[in-house]
């Protein structure tokens, strides 16, 4: 499965209500270290399909959830289990970094 993009209109049922922990990858077009990151999350994806929901969210078209994550700088991941911010980090990571901010 490839990655869910997510709007202030969805962002409700596919992260709120998700009853999978949802990674939240937030990025821009012209941001540099995203597309470094892009292929990361990609992969991310498909590996974890069924068992974590992985989203993007552009932040020049979604101001609104960029600031009610506090967004200051990207790529910004976002955890979040059962609704609730878990954890984040700012800038690139290597996938093996990013499945330690998934784990519990």
């Amino acid at each position: 499965m490839s990655e869910i993009t997510i709007t202030s209109e969805n962002y409700e049922n596919e992260v709120i209500k998700s009853d999978k922990p949802v990674l939240l990858d937030f990025w821009a077009p012209w941001c540099g270290p995203c597309k470094m990151m892009s292929p990361v999350i990609s992969d991310l994806a498909k590996e974890l399909e069924g068992k974590v929901k992985v989203c993007k969210v552009n932040v020049d078209e979604q101001e609104a959830l960029a600031s009610q994550f506090s967004v200051m700088s990207i790529p910004f991941l976002a955890v979040m289990k059962n609704g609730k911010l878990s954890k984040a980090s700012a800038g690139y990571m290597p996938k093996d970094m990013v499945l330690k901010l998934l784990e519990d």
